[in-house]
């Protein structure tokens, strides 16, 4: 049998990439082989996803993109638009980093699926629908006729990632162009769905474009890696040469960039929240003419408390209910059960009660893009919720509390005119925590606030909550599916499994000694434990 590795699939030479006449990628080369991955590294705004958009035709009008493009024996310069629909879906295809904006959210699973295998394979009815929950069991989807008819908005990140993909690998491509195919995932379906794709890519021979800041996925799943900064290209090798001897000092810089060091201890044992049995249910669709289903209980009852200080870690697969949980203790959602703060009972407030006590509370989400108004300046998004409860301040004690809580999160003063999209992601993730800050919350929950962010702008924002939290006496619910970032930001750690706790304590602990074979699978999964 032949070498396809050695046959090239994907070639780029000299791919520049400029939006009004700015450059973004400069004069890009590179190749990616039948049967391998490669994977394109780099800090955020470095040309990693416009150099795959370019290449596939795929960028908005003022982009021009000049340079050889080719895929196989087909010049991509010179196709037409039919051309690159069928090839596009066909013969490429593509996994985005968010799937809650690259989803339909007026259509089903199975309609989204069932549409890409319509204009490729002709399939509709019940074969289309067949052949999209053998997809589903592929990405390890649970419950895939359930899903089936699904809306995006009922699924988790990771679940809404998982049906990406399979709408990626519908056709059967040639080259799968996967950026921060594994985002939102935690590890152990991260793993999964990676082995999944080496799979597929082995039995088809298919080439891989892997666009990811996450190197130790790098590191264990792609054969070689090209290094961008700025749109330029770095080095290029295979990976273990690349990682052990880097030329450029970029990518020491970048091996260098997992978050270290530890939270610093905690000075009280007063217990700031205490929840007792707290579960959460959601009710079924009931169908035509058939019984109520009964409720799907996405929380099993959980007791755990947090000091004044301390940052509590929720680890867990993706609808495991870490979010869930979080957010039936901010009462957000439903929940039975007791939930105290600061010895009162949350569970108790209703209306304006509860809105007042919300100001001692704050969140930050996974997605700073979607969660800052892109409408809203800086300086307003900071100031809504001081506005809402503080109404008696007057403008000038309103810009002096915003003009604080930018300097303390790093962020420069003349930040506070401009509108997140002129923003990076790690300075998107600063803006919602100054808006979390502003109102001088004694808890903050922090639901995966690093998933979007390469490693260097982790190990900053992971130094700044630390700092934060020094300074403030700030308690954290930290919610991530990172093991590394878990380590080094929390005290105390749960894990969650289908809504069940699993195992919980100290944070290096547990992670250096899981006892249950779940935990021991995620931090085998993280690489803090060899495999057997």
């Amino acid at each position: 049998m032949p070498d396809t590795r050695s046959t090239p699939l994907l070639r780029l030479d000299k791919l520049s990439v400029a939006f009004d006449g700015k450059p973004v990628v400069n004069e890009l080369s590179l190749e990616v082989r039948r049967g391998e991955t490669l994977a394109l590294v780099g800090e955020s705004g470095s040309g990693k996803s416009v150099s795959a958009l370019g290449a596939m035709n795929l960028l908005p009008d003022n982009a021009q993109v000049i340079g050889s493009r080719w895929l196989g024996d087909t010049d991509l310069s010179s196709l037409k638009k039919r051309d690159w629909q069928a090839l596009r879906g066909g013969r490429v295809g593509f996994i985005f980093q968010e799937p809650m904006t690259s989803l339909n959210p007026l259509h089903t699973v199975a309609k989204q699926i069932g549409e890409t295998l319509r204009l490729h394979q002709g399939l509709s009815g019940r074969a289309a629908r067949d052949r999209t929950r053998k997809l589903l069991e592929q990405v390890k989807l649970p419950r895939p006729d359930e899903l089936l008819d699904a809306w995006p908005h009922q699924l988790s990140g990771g679940q809404r990632q998982r049906v990406m993909i399979a709408m990626a690998i519908a056709n059967d491509p040639e080259l799968l162009i996967a950026d921060e195919p594994t985002t939102a995932l935690d590890v152990t379906v991260q793993r999964e769905i990676l082995a999944l794709l080496a799979e597929l890519r082995d039995r088809h021979g298919m080439g891989m474009l892997f666009i990811t800041h996450d190197l130790n996925l790098v590191r264990r799943h792609a054969d070689r890696v090209c290094v961008l900064y700025g749109g330029h290209e770095q080095e290029t090798g295979p990976v273990d040469e690349v990682f052990t001897t880097p030329s450029s000092s970029y990518t020491r810089m970048l091996l260098d960039a997992e978050p270290t060091g530890r939270p610093a201890a905690v000075s009280s044992s007063q217990v700031l929240l205490e929840a007792k049995g707290v579960s959460v249910s959601f009710q079924r669709p009931k169908r035509l003419f058939a019984k109520r289903p009964p409720p799907f209980v996405a929380v099993q009852p959980i007791d755990l408390q947090l000091a004044r200080g301390e940052t509590l870690g929720i680890v867990g697969e993706s609808g495991s209910g870490k979010t869930t949980l979080a957010m039936a203790l901010l009462r957000l959602v439903e929940s039975r059960g007791e939930i105290e703060l600061a010895g009162e009972r949350l569970d108790r407030l209703t209306g304006n009660a509860l809105r007042q006590r919300r100001r001692r509370i704050q969140v930050v989400f996974q997605d700073p893009y979607g969660s800052l108004s892109p409408r809203m300046p800086v300086s307003d998004i900071i100031s809504e919720g001081l506005r809402f409860h503080y109404p008696e301040l007057k403008e000038e004690e309103v810009t002096a509390k915003v003009r604080a809580a930018i300097a303390e999160v790093g962020l420069p003063q003349d930040c506070a005119a401009r509108y997140p999209h002129e923003f990076s992601g790690g300075q998107r993730q600063r803006i919602a925590v100054a808006r979390a800050l502003i109102l001088e919350p004694e808890l903050v929950v922090l639901d995966e606030p690093t998933s979007a962010l390469d490693r260097t702008v982790q190990k900053q924002l992971v130094q700044l909550l630390r700092e934060l939290q020094a300074r403030r006496g700030l308690s954290y619910l930290f919610i991530s599916h990172d093991l590394a970032v878990v380590r080094a930001m929390a005290h105390r750690v749960l894990v969650l499994k289908d809504g069940q706790l699993v195992e919980e304590g100290e944070s290096q602990a547990l992670l250096s000694n899981p006892v249950s074979a779940y935990t021991k699978e995620l931090v085998k999964a993280a690489g803090f434990l060899p495999e057997e």
